[in-house]
């Protein structure tokens, strides 16, 4: 409640006001899953799928500014707010865990009970898989490096010093579009493709998602870029940097899982 004297907040919570951007976003991404199942069942359908994208976007551009506004302009984002959505980037990542743990999972169930039709081997006969220790290697050394780049760029932020946050960012943005060029190489040039059987499904279905996940943490960070370079982070107030970060240690987590058990042990 605000303080009727003065106009202002006796409490540290934010209110949130009123927004259309939740009903907008949850009617593109109705439009944007629908159309996708409109693709699948009636090929060349895809003004739905379009339609949809373009909300999506839209949304998270103008909901994202408005969170930007209340942390910058609005000064909503106390140190009690600052908790509640480090909490709620906590739990999101939890989520992906999940998520990224059922491709593990179908990966394990064909490769340590192979079945009958794959002649109980693995990798399945006549399939060419990725030597761990080619290009997969090289994007393991990006992406760790990325991690250490990312943490300076924090690190810098948090010493007051303007000028290497920059550096960090750019260099972890550069090294995070390196490692999906090298990606898509990879793909461009493997020995098989996605319909081509059980390994190569749950191999791009696993490693396809990572290289979305770093594409999206890669716009993530160079946003963040962007605002380092206007000056809008702070010592004690970076709530969108420190999830930035955290997103993209998470992504580098899991490729070390991917190379490990995918690339590695499971090729």
């Amino acid at each position: 409640m605000a303080d009727s004297a003065h106009g202002t907040a006796n409490h540290e919570y934010h209110m949130v006001r009123p927004s259309p951007w939740p009903v907008i976003g949850a009617l593109g991404g109705g439009g944007l899953g629908l159309g996708g199942v409109v693709i699948f069942m009636h090929t060349g359908q895809i003004w739905l799928m379009t339609i949809g994208g373009i909300v999506v976007l839209f949304t998270m551009y103008f909901w994202w500014r408005d969170v930007i506004r209340e942390a910058l302009v609005e000064n909503e984002h106390t140190q009690v707010v600052q908790r509640g959505l480090r909490f709620g980037m906590v739990l999101f990542i939890a989520s992906e865990v999940m998520f990224f743990a059922a491709f593990f999972w179908a990966f394990f169930n064909a490769s340590i009970m192979p079945p009958d039709v794959i002649a109980n081997t693995w990798p399945p006969p006549g399939v060419e898989t990725i030597p761990a220790w080619r290009l997969p290697f090289v994007n393991t050394l990006l992406l760790l490096t990325s991690g250490a780049t990312v943490t300076w760029a924090h690190h810098a932020l948090r010493h007051g010093n303007q000028q290497q946050l920059v550096y960090g960012l750019a260099l972890t943005v550069a090294l995070g579009v390196a490692f999906i060029g090298v990606q898509g190489y990879e793909y461009a040039h493997a020995a098989f493709g996605f319909r081509d059987g059980i390994y190569p499904s749950t191999f791009y279905m696993a490693t396809g998602f990572h290289g979305f996940h770093v594409t999206v943490g890669a716009i993530f960070l160079a946003v963040c870029l962007y605002r380092a370079l206007k000056k809008q982070f702070k010592p004690d107030q970076h709530i969108g940097l420190e999830a930035a970060a955290w997103y993209w240690h998470f992504v580098d987590v899991v490729w070390l899982f991917l190379f490990i058990w995918i690339y590695w042990w499971g090729g």
